[in-house]
C-alpha cells in the first residue's frame, strides 16, 4: 500500500492538488506499480478527501498517462506493453535529437555543455551513493530534461515533460538491475563530450546507442542481459 507517499500531505496545497501530488509520487515511485487498481473509496479514505477530490485527481493522471481507464471504467496503473515502450523511446530520440540539434546551432554550446556536466556529476553522484532507484530515476531525468531546456524550445520541453511520467513508471516497474547501465553517467557522457566538439553526428549516434540499449532493457525487463 501507498502508506507514506499518501499520508505526505501539506497543508500548504488546495486538497486537489494534495491528493494530486501525493497520488502521482505513490505512482512514479512504484509505491503503486503498472496494472495495479485504483479504488476511490480506499483512496479518499486514506487521504481523508471526498471521493470527487479523489476523481478529480485520477482524471488528471489519466491525462498525464500515468492511470488508464480499464474494463468497465476501473482505473488502474498504466501498464506499458513492450511495442509502447519502443514506440515511447523512439519518441524520445526524436525529441532529445532536435534538443542536441538545436544546443550545437546555439552559440552558448560551450555554456550549455558545462551546464550538462553538472548534471552528470549529480548523476554519477546518485549511483555512486546509497540512494534509491527513484533518486537515481531523478537525477537520470534531470539529465535528460535539462538537455530539452538547453535547446530554447519551449515547445519540445512541453512534449517531453508530457512522456515524463510513463517514462518514470516504466524505469520505475523494470526495478534496479534493468535500469543500471541505460542510466549511468557512463552512458551519457560521450553526448556532451560530442556537444562539446561540435560534432552533431556524433551526439546524435551515441543518443541513438543510448535510447535503444534503454529501449530494449526496459520493453523485456525479464530478460537477463
Amino acid at each position: 500500500m501507498a502508506g507514506q507517499a499518501l499520508s505526505s500531505l501539506t497543508r500548504s496545497k488546495t486538497l486537489r492538488e494534495r491528493a494530486l501530488v501525493a497520488l502521482r509520487t505513490a505512482i512514479t515511485t512504484g509505491q503503486y506499480r503498472p496494472g495495479d487498481h485504483l479504488g476511490e473509496v480506499e483512496i479518499a479514505e486514506h487521504l481523508s478527501v471526498s471521493r470527487g477530490t479523489v476523481r478529480e485527481a485520477l482524471r488528471h493522471l489519466q491525462q498525464e498517462g500515468l492511470v488508464t481507464a480499464g474494463a468497465r471504467g476501473m482505473l488502474r496503473v498504466s501498464q506499458l506493453t513492450p511495442t509502447e515502450v519502443r514506440e515511447l523511446f523512439q519518441v524520445r530520440e526524436a525529441l532529445e535529437g532536435l534538443a542536441v540539434a538545436q544546443i550545437i546551432a546555439s552559440p552558448r554550446r560551450q555554456e550549455a555543455a558545462r551546464a550538462l556536466r553538472q548534471a552528470l556529476e549529480k548523476l554519477h553522484d546518485a549511483f555512486e551513493s546509497d540512494a534509491d532507484l527513484a533518486a537515481k530515476v531523478e537525477a537520470d531525468l534531470g539529465f535528460h530534461l535539462l538537455l530539452c531546456e538547453l535547446s530554447g524550445n519551449s515547445m519540445l520541453v512541453r512534449t517531453w515533460r508530457h512522456l515524463e511520467g510513463p517514462i518514470r513508471v516504466t524505469v520505475i516497474s523494470a526495478g534496479k538491475e534493468q535500469s543500471r547501465l541505460p542510466m549511468s553517467a557512463a552512458r551519457h557522457e560521450p553526448i556532451v563530450d560530442a556537444i562539446e566538439r561540435d560534432d552533431e553526428a556524433g551526439a546524435l549516434e551515441v543518443l541513438r546507442g543510448h535510447m535503444a540499449l534503454a529501449s530494449c532493457q526496459l520493453a523485456n525487463p525479464d530478460d537477463q542481459t
